[in-house]
């Protein structure tokens, strides 16, 4: 089969993260400490910024900047439309507001709020977040958390009472689930793990082992595939990331047990399979994965799509996997390797509005090996590639 030249968006993607990584080989980045509470609402000292290029794969480049140091399981990424980002601290529960302002030596952060209530243990605690389609005019963020007796969202204004709009999702020491976001249909996606019970992912009268779609008010949304429920998909072992391409379509990743980890294109009503089938199984009652791999080479938790890009940040495989997707939404070409073993845990993977990726750190996570600065908050622009083959 003959090469063919890149789709026109992917050059122009291309050229642009190019460019961005040239600028950034002769600028640094910016990095914070632990940010402490201060009721004057002062940012925390900055230590000095690093930037690094490093190779990724056999035909992508990736130069990364270190934003923050210090963290403590930083979790969900949501970025305000101002630049700047909410990013939430599992075992804290502090929602950390980063940016868009400079300090002395890099970008403002403060503790923008405590959630209380917030009852972390293992796996469980402040997790995904979401910032209102709205949010220049109604201030309404959306964040998913452990409490004492479930897995929960709430509605809330920075700095005012959260009020819970779904409730009643499976907790655990593991399989909590966790990520949060608006749809292009504009409704509120959830996905929730089985808790450690696996006959839950099957049953659509459980909450636990599914993705949800739900109103701004977490009641069923219009068009669900079963009437009066939010369940969206099921089958589903333990989701933690998804998101949507350019053509609306929702990919997930989802931790298998053993032996295969997976990426998803999910669909309306779609059963997944756990806890049947793990990975590929040639099931027409289940649909496969586009692709999967080792658990040793993944364990994968935040997933950012960019243009044609899916990336995905891995905890055990420490790395980030990265891509190409097709116009119907196959992947194109094999996935290849970024960051492996450069920073540890790799947990969130956020695209920001400039075209970056922002991803967190888990090196603090119970299961990771914290270097001195850890937790970190990493900036990364990447280039390189084959362009589109046919």
């Amino acid at each position: 089969m003959s090469a063919r030249p890149p789709y026109p968006r992917v050059r122009r993607l291309r050229a642009v993260l190019a460019a961005s990584c040239a600028a950034l080989l002769f600028t640094t980045g910016c990095s914070f400490g632990e940010p402490e509470p201060d009721p004057a609402g002062e940012p925390p000292n900055l230590p000095t910024p690093s930037t690094s290029a490093s190779p990724g794969g056999a035909d992508r480049q990736a130069v990364t900047t270190v934003l923050a140091k210090g963290l403590r399981v930083p979790w969900g990424i949501a970025f305000l439309p101002d630049g700047g980002a909410l990013v939430t601290e599992r075992d804290s529960g502090r929602i950390l507001q980063v940016g868009p302002e400079s300090g002395p030596d890099g970008l403002r952060v403060r503790v923008a709020q405590t959630i209380t209530d917030v009852a972390a243990a293992g796996e469980g605690g402040l997790l995904g977040i979401a910032v209102s389609p709205g949010y220049a005019q109604d201030r309404t963020l959306f964040v998913y958390y452990t409490a004492e007796q479930d897995n929960r969202v709430v509605r809330l204004q920075l700095g005012g009472q959260p009020t819970p709009i779904l409730t009643g999702i499976p907790k655990a020491n593991v399989h909590n689930g966790g990520g949060l976001g608006f749809g292009p249909d504009g409704q509120l996606y959830v996905s929730t793990g089985d808790a450690g019970e696996r006959p839950l992912a099957q049953d659509v009268k459980s909450l636990g082992g599914k993705i949800l779609r739900v109103t701004r008010d977490g009641r069923p949304a219009p068009g669900n595939p079963y009437p009066g429920s939010p369940v969206w998909s099921l089958g589903h072992r333990n989701v933690q990331g998804f998101t949507w391409d350019a053509g609306k379509r929702m990919y997930a990743v989802e931790f298998g047990q053993n032996t295969w980890d997976e990426i998803n294109q999910i669909t309306k009503g779609g059963n997944y399979g756990w806890p049947q089938v793990e990975g590929r199984a040639g099931d027409r009652r289940y649909i496969d994965p586009i692709t999967q791999w080792a658990t040793s080479d993944a364990s994968c938790s935040g997933l950012a799509a960019t243009d044609r890009l899916l990336v995905t940040g891995c905890l055990r495989g420490k790395r980030l996997w990265v891509l190409e997707v097709t116009d119907t939404g196959t992947l194109l070409g094999q996935p290849s390797e970024l960051l492996t073993n450069r920073y540890g845990r790799l947990r969130a993977v956020a695209a920001a509005p400039d075209g970056s990726l922002w991803v967190s750190t888990s090196n603090h996570d119970g299961r990771g090996d914290p270097a001195a600065d850890d937790d970190r908050l990493l900036r990364v622009v990447f280039a390189g590639g084959d362009g589109g083959r046919s």
